[in-house]
């Protein structure tokens, strides 16, 4: 038998985690040792129980996956990080990647196609769901826009902030302080190279970013 493949679930659906736990421990080569519901468990399970695979959620309650991803690379290089979760659009595939994801599936996948792909990313090899692969290869076919230099954070800033909504409210949704979300809106403000609130949420409608 090879050797055995250890994984934590990271989804803040018990259900899911319960359905998954099930499926992957059918196989021969794979054991879940522990769960976790949000991003800052799932961080400290990562270090007290050294998975070789995270089957990671993209939305979770506190850190965004993208910071969750980070800060699991610089605490274990050499744990994978696969991405399990509904959303394939480009800017969350192209973070999640950048982030050091290994690889990417969507919810509605076969279950052979996740236990080849927990296998893969085991082993180091990138592995992608079509439609995530279809978003990737869009966004590099897209000129280069303002929006790509933001991270996760700023950009979920920018959605709200173009949706109308203050800093307290920003602030209210995020999990953060008003006074963080300033800062935020800064940044946010000089990398897009616009004036105000006003021109950033023009700009969010117009790259397709905000909801109409």
């Amino acid at each position: 038998m090879s050797e055995m493949i250890r994984i934590l679930l990271a989804d803040d659906h018990a259900v899911v985690r319960e359905g998954l736990r099930a499926l992957l421990e059918q196989q021969p080569d794979m054991r879940v040792v522990a769960e976790a519901s949000d991003g800052p468990t799932a961080l400290r399970m990562v270090v007290g129980e050294t998975p070789d695979v995270i089957v990671l959620d993209m939305k979770m309650p506190g850190a965004t996956a993208v910071e969750t991803i980070e800060a699991i690379k610089q605490q274990r290089p050499r744990t994978q990080v696969l991405v399990f979760t509904s959303y394939a659009e480009d800017s969350q595939v192209r973070d999640a990647l950048t982030a050091g994801a290994t690889g990417y599936l969507l919810k509605d996948a076969l279950a052979e196609d996740l236990i080849r792909a927990v296998r893969e990313v085991n082993a180091g090899r990138a592995w992608l769901h079509p439609q995530a692969q279809r978003q990737m290869l869009e966004w590099m076919r897209r000129p280069p826009s303002q929006v790509d230099s933001l991270t996760s954070r700023e950009r979920s800033v920018l959605i709200l902030l173009a949706e109308g909504q203050s800093n307290k409210q920003i602030a209210r949704n995020l999990g953060l302080t008003a006074g963080t979300v300033k800062g935020y809106v800064s940044q946010v403000l000089d990398k897009l190279g616009v004036a105000d609130r006003t021109q950033a949420a023009l700009l969010a409608h117009k790259e397709g970013i905000a909801p109409e």
